[in-house]
């Protein structure tokens, strides 16, 4: 079947589009170069000093560890639950499978200042407020969703018969889901944990209800800088989140391909 010829109006909306998408991002590099002590476009001149200076912010790289370490943590967990609770759901579809999955993804449907408000209390109630418990439980509750529906379409997509097929040769079903499944599985699991990690890391409001003053992820740490200085530091430090997570993309790709990981 040949491929219809893209529009030429088509082309030039999409062009439009991009550069839409990327246009705060053309502002944001220059500002990030900026030898201003406040912001200001263009800048009057270039220099590191911004650069230099997240390196010298004892704040912000103790946010940006601790952000790390915890969205990894999200992911792993995610992961070890997802799978399993995914697989339930679609290979053995108990009654109210539907419902089962409705309710698991159900903090996607709520505004994330209503779900951080409902988080403050319980969290306040059972004394992991302001710790980092009770900030890992917050952005489980947030991330564990994504993970659940990108592993459980996953599954969906995957021929059952290559499994019966193990299973009638005398396979045990944890032979058949470690040697079969499971690695056909794994782009949808690479999928899902990059997600998860990346959803984690970014999450500003959760963590607002949810940090202390020993307790601070990365963007609420950049929040509060914003809320008292107007430097280009945010700016430098907004470029390095973008490498940052151009790297993780990057990560994915050389060892799976973003067509195979993300696209079904």
């Amino acid at each position: 079947m040949e491929e219809k010829p893209v529009s030429p109006v088509l082309k030039v909306l999409a062009a439009f589009g991009f550069l839409f998408l990327l246009a705060p991002v053309l502002i944001v590099v220059p500002l990030s170069f900026s030898n201003d002590v406040f912001m200001s476009f263009p800048p009057s001149g270039y220099s590191l000093r911004w650069y230099i200076a997240i390196g010298a912010n004892a704040k912000l790289l103790d946010a940006f560890l601790f952000s790390v370490k915890l969205a990894s943590l999200v992911t792993v967990v995610n992961i070890l639950i997802a799978v399993p609770a995914s697989y339930a759901l679609i290979r053995k579809a108990p009654f109210g499978a539907d419902a089962i999955m409705s309710l698991l993804t159900a903090p996607l449907l709520l505004p994330t200042i209503v779900l951080g408000l409902a988080l403050l209390i319980v969290m306040a109630r059972a004394g992991y407020l302001a710790t980092p418990q009770g900030i890992f439980l917050a952005h489980l509750v947030v991330t564990l969703p994504y993970a659940l529906r990108v592993i459980a379409t996953a599954l969906s997509t995957l021929p059952i018969a290559v499994e019966e097929a193990a299973a009638t040769l005398g396979a045990s079903p944890l032979s058949v889901f470690f040697r079969i499944t499971l690695p056909m599985l794994m782009p949808g699991i690479v999928a899902a944990a990059a997600l998860s990690f990346l959803v984690s890391f970014d999450e500003v409001v959760l963590s607002l209800f949810m940090n202390g003053p020993k307790v601070t992820t990365l963007p609420v740490e950049l929040y509060h800088h914003v809320e008292s200085r107007a430097d280009p530091l945010v700016a430098a430090a907004s470029v390095l989140l973008v490498v940052f997570t151009l790297a993780v993309v990057i990560i994915v790709d050389r060892s799976l391909g973003l067509a195979k990981t993300f696209v079904k």
